[in-house]
C-alpha cells in the first residue's frame, strides 16, 4: 500500500513491504529514491505517518508548508 505525502513542500511516499514501511522521495516526473537514512518502526499505525514524518523533518518547516499532510 502507497501513502503519499507533502512534508513542508517536498513529496513522499511511504509504502508497506515486507511488514515494514519503506520511505521514497518522488520528483516531479514520477521517479522516486528511497530514503535509507530514516527508519519508520514497523509497528507504526498507518494513521500515525503523517506526524511520524513531520516529527523527523520538522527542520524543513517555512512559512509556506508549516506541516506534513497526506497527498492523494
Amino acid at each position: 500500500m502507497k501513502h503519499r505525502f507533502n512534508v513542508f513542500g517536498k513529496v513522499m511516499s511511504v509504502y508497506r513491504e515486507a511488514n515494514e514501511w519503506i520511505l521514497y522521495t518522488e520528483s516531479d516526473t514520477g521517479m522516486r529514491a528511497r530514503v535509507y537514512d530514516v527508519v519508520i518502526p514497523s509497528e507504526l499505525a498507518e494513521d500515525k505517518l503523517a506526524q511520524f514524518l513531520d516529527d523527523v523533518f520538522h527542520e524543513l518547516a517555512n512559512p509556506r508548508y508549516q506541516s506534513v499532510f497526506k497527498v492523494d
